[in-house]
């Protein structure tokens, strides 16, 4: 009797199976040298109408001539094909010690695991790359971009052997500014490029501009950016439950505190002012932002957030000149 294929033991972070039917669209063309399903960057063989330019004669294939547009201008034209190009995409994954937190569902940190899992089975195409940055405790550990889905389990099964960040260690975490210039500076090849991480910076006001912009600014640039902010409820609302003890998971430091009307009210407005800082800092970099929360469906989210990106990328594709309407 044959016996089933076993799973492997990461499987269980995202169900594949309930993303299988999506796919998280690329817009932005890609470099590349391989073939692959994706819009190329430059012009050459390939299956992708491009734009339409005046024949050159000897030096134009006669089989390229665009005779709509020829009959048109009564000129010879001929339309250029973009070849498919593969995707190579990084995730730049936050582990630092506020991720270490969760009074849900799940901690962040397995919710921030399993958006990277559920993003490396939504890129799964033919000859696609999938790699990570991991800001953790120890710094920034790199796993190089590789296709194929046992190489994206082994990248999961690392993640998440990664060290957590004991209290009051002496080695701060790695600054999430300065991994995104890291990613900036060492990943030029054009591709997507996805950001999980709360977001929090406890040093910024709500009015600044978060210390991260501008090498976000830079990515965004060059590729085509994903934003995953990774929430959980008790980090927005405080309960009433009294007098509580309060660990600064950064630090380790304690404090005794009262959560009467005014103390939550005010944490209130501070966790409001926190979010709605991100929201426009994400904004401004003109990056599209998915919430995934620890007390929600989370793969709910991601299949939601999937088609309204569906329907943006039909509509950017048919303004694109060139191609087909």
């Amino acid at each position: 009797m044959k016996q089933p294929a076993r799973r492997p033991p990461t499987a269980n972070l995202a169900p594949e199976h309930a993303l299988r039917r999506l796919e998280l669209k690329v817009v932005r063309r890609l470099d590349g040298l391989l073939r692959g399903e994706h819009l190329g960057l430059l012009p050459g063989h390939g299956s992708e109408p491009a734009e339409a330019r005046v024949y050159q004669p000897g030096e134009d294939d006669v089989r390229m001539m665009d005779w709509h547009v020829t009959a048109r201008t009564t000129v010879p034209h001929v339309r250029d094909m973009i070849a498919d190009r593969e995707l190579e995409t990084w995730a730049l994954l936050d582990l630092s010690a506020s991720m270490d937190f969760g009074t849900a569902h799940l901690e962040k940190r397995d919710l921030a695991v399993s958006a990277l899992a559920a993003i490396g089975f939504l890129t799964a195409r033919l000859g696609d790359r999938f790699g990570a940055d991991v800001l953790h405790s120890g710094g920034i550990r790199r796993f190089r971009a590789r296709s194929g889905k046992p190489a994206l389990y082994a990248l999961l099964q690392s993640v998440l052997n990664a060290p957590r960040t004991e209290h009051g260690a002496p080695d701060p975490d790695p600054d999430l500014a300065a991994a995104m210039q890291a990613m900036a500076r060492s990943r030029p090849k054009r591709g997507l490029r996805v950001i999980v991480s709360d977001f929090i910076e406890p040093r910024a006001a709500a009015t600044e501009e978060r210390p991260w912009e501008r090498p976000l600014r830079q990515i965004a640039a060059r590729h085509q950016v994903l934003a995953v902010e990774i929430l959980d409820p008790r980090e927005l609302d405080l309960p009433d439950v009294g007098t509580v003890v309060l660990t600064d998971t950064e630090t380790g430091a304690e404090r005794e505190v009262h959560l009467n009307a005014d103390v939550r009210r005010r944490y209130l407005s501070a966790a409001r002012g926190q979010r709605l800082a991100t929201q426009r800092a994400l904004r401004r970099c003109g990056v599209p932002h998915l919430v995934l929360r620890t007390d929600s469906d989370w793969v709910l989210d991601i299949a939601r957030f999937v088609m309204e990106q569906r329907r943006v990328a039909h509509r950017l594709l048919r303004h694109t000149p060139g191609r087909p309407r």
